[in-house]
């Protein structure tokens, strides 16, 4: 696989976490994806040597060639605030966290077109415990390219589901959702499927809200007041959307077999049902960014840092699916 003049930049996260060795399997199983890992050079050598894996780190810096191919690792070397021990979280690291995401976030922005931006899995709770607020990746990049709405999306293999609201209390959602919201979450996810995956006329599955989508009206009026206006105001722009469908019956063959994405309206509707289908092997995809942006669809694994088992399925197939769509 050629690398042009693209570069995937690759943070690896929470240093306490399985991200480092993710990192380093990568390196091992890159087959010519032109990848660039933005942390601490030291603690990949560190991981690489106790779990013996044979990884070649070079130097690079803003400017320079970057090395790819099975056994490589090109480093942009971001030191960490404190030693790091896996499993062990320390909110002293979070500010290297944050930094080498600002690194890579810096680098697409300055050349979208060509730079894509990979992110291991960080740990918000330890990032909030050093007094930074932090809500998650999708917010904060949304935050720092002035993206305005972004939506993320999970895709496995047969499965893609967008979500209309991302890191919100359950008690929020309702309140949240409402015909104008629903109606961009539209807009982006049609665009973006457009143009990021070559999908002509996408066709968007839409969930309801509320169980049987309010049972017209008896359980809820946000299916009939928001969604349905919505999606009515999207057909009218030429989007295929339908729905809104009750999501207990939306996610069987049925219905999915003419669907190119569900949307859901919260994080905990769409999401279980994409994981328990293909987890380890599905990919986050931030859509609205102007640049591309993928992560691994787990968390940090602390309880299996440092033994060398972590799988890096997800981690290959974010960064396979960062290239197809840079390319």
């Amino acid at each position: 696989m050629a690398g042009g003049d693209h570069t995937l930049f690759l943070t690896p996260g929470e240093p306490a976490g399985i991200g480092p060795e993710l990192a380093i399997k990568a390196g091992l199983e890159n087959d010519g994806i032109p990848l660039v890992a933005i942390a601490d050079k030291s603690l990949l050598a560190a991981v690489a040597h106790s779990l013996a894996l044979p990884i070649k780190l070079t130097d690079w810096t803003p400017g320079t060639e970057r090395s790819s191919g099975p056994g490589k690792l090109a480093v942009w070397d971001t030191p960490l605030e404190t030693a790091a021990t896996a499993g062990l979280l320390d909110p002293t690291n979070a500010a290297y966290v944050l930094k080498t995401l600002e690194r890579g976030i810096g680098a697409c922005l300055s050349d979208p077109d060509r730079n894509a931006l990979v992110t291991g899995p960080v740990h918000k709770g330890v990032i909030n415990d050093a007094g930074i607020p932090f809500t998650g990746h999708t917010e904060l990049l949304a935050q720092r390219s002035a993206a305005g709405k972004v939506v993320m999306m999970l895709a496995s293999k047969r499965l893609r589901v967008a979500l209309a609201t991302t890191h919100l209390p359950l008690r929020h959602v309702a309140d949240t959702i409402n015909r104008a919201l629903v109606l961009e979450t539209l807009e982006i996810v049609h665009r973006e499927l457009k143009n990021r995956f070559a999908i002509a006329h996408p066709r968007i599955a839409v969930c309801g809200l509320n169980p049987h989508a309010g049972e017209g009206g008896h359980l809820g009026d946000e299916d009939q007041r928001e969604i349905r206006p919505a999606i009515e105001s999207a057909l009218a722009k030429g989007i295929l959307a339908d729905g809104p469908w009750p999501a207990d019956t939306l996610f069987t063959a049925k219905h999915l077999q003419k669907t190119d994405v569900v949307l859901a309206m919260y994080h905990d509707q769409g999401l279980p049902v994409l994981k328990y289908e293909g987890f380890g092997a599905a990919v986050n995809i931030t859509l609205g960014l102007p640049f591309v942006r993928t992560s691994v669809d787990h968390g940090t694994a602390t309880d299996i840092a440092g033994r060398g088992i972590a799988d890096s399925g997800s981690m290959m197939h974010a960064i396979r699916t960062a290239y197809r769509m840079l390319s």
